[in-house]
């Protein structure tokens, strides 16, 4: 091999090798601190697409599930308030069936009647104000609502709708609408208090004078309306707010259900993107070492081939 001066290639050979382990080195330490192996396109371009897409789906779902989880903090809510409807009815029935027996003056049963009115007013009240998000479930402004719980386009895939007989009104005056029915042999009337008051007289609204008239019903204290004949609407309004309640539990697992799968696959996307995306920590550390050692010993070697033109200057 010839001996030069002008031309050191062995110092050139070592430069390119300390470069090497130079950026092998920095690539270590740049993965061991942000615990990826794919930082950069340049690393694995087509990783990198794919684990951007990956993230993106993953904020998807996020989303997805906080939609379906205050779907289902709706429904609960709807629900449990039909809970307190539910026990302000039930006790109407129980004084109504008190008021049928018979045994109680005039006095009594006005007694009676004013805690169905005051259990009446708490029902419209609840009612008026069973809200969430700002809309008001039980007033029957509310349309169909569709929930966003998947990421696809398709409507069909990826929403869950509540129909809007889920938001039927809730008050008073539309619970008492029962139509004529036959019990036990016996002809039952329908009972409607739209149709039974139609103005409101003395009372401040008509709300108020229809919870008056079926305050007075369920007392016995109204003529040709006997407190027995008005259990048959009262287990007609329980019945009703049961079929309701049942359809929203309906409704709930649903969400429910979609909440799990979101989860499911969330999770299974999360553990592609580690797979493909995290940096082993043991595998760097040992790319570190080795690295580190070639550096070394290449900036050592470097040296050494830095000074072998100076051979030539014993044959001088």
């Amino acid at each position: 091999m010839a001996i030069t001066i002008n031309t050191n290639l062995s110092s050139m050979i070592v430069q390119n090798n300390l470069a090497k382990s130079t950026s092998q080195l920095n690539n270590a330490i740049e993965r061991m601190t942000t615990g990826y192996k794919i930082n950069h396109a340049s690393d694995n371009a087509a990783g990198y697409s794919i684990a951007r897409n990956w993230e993106a789906q993953i904020s998807s779902l996020d989303i997805a599930a906080d939609n379906a989880a205050t779907g289902a903090d709706m429904m609960s809510t709807l629900e449990e308030n039909y809970a307190l409807i539910s026990s302000h009815i039930q006790r109407v029935r129980d004084l109504t069936e008190q008021a049928a027996n018979g045994t109680y003056g005039e006095q009594s049963l006005k007694a009676i009647k004013s805690e169905i009115v005051a259990r009446l007013e708490e029902v419209d009240r609840i009612a008026a104000n069973c809200e969430f998000g700002g809309q008001y479930m039980m007033n029957g402004s509310m349309t169909n609502i569709a929930i966003q719980v998947g990421i696809d386009g398709s409507a069909s895939k990826s929403q869950i709708t509540l129909d809007n007989s889920l938001f039927a009104k809730g008050n008073v005056s539309a619970l008492f609408q029962s139509a004529a029915k036959t019990v036990n042999g016996e002809s039952i009337p329908a009972y409607n208090l739209e149709t039974l008051v139609t103005g409101n007289g003395s009372f401040a609204t008509v709300e108020e004078a229809r919870r008056d008239r079926l305050a007075a019903d369920c007392a016995g204290l109204t003529d040709g309306t006997r407190a027995a004949s008005m259990l048959t609407y009262i287990d007609d309004v329980i019945n009703t707010i049961s079929s309701r309640v049942t359809t929203l539990g309906a409704a709930q697992n649903r969400i429910e259900s979609a909440i799990e799968s979101i989860g499911v696959q969330s999770e299974n996307i999360t553990s592609s993107l580690s797979t493909l995306r995290d940096a082993d920590v043991a595998t760097e550390s040992s790319n570190y070492i080795k690295a580190q050692i070639l550096q070394q010993a290449s900036a050592t070697l470097l040296a050494t081939a830095n000074q072998s033109p100076s051979i030539a200057l014993n044959l001088l």
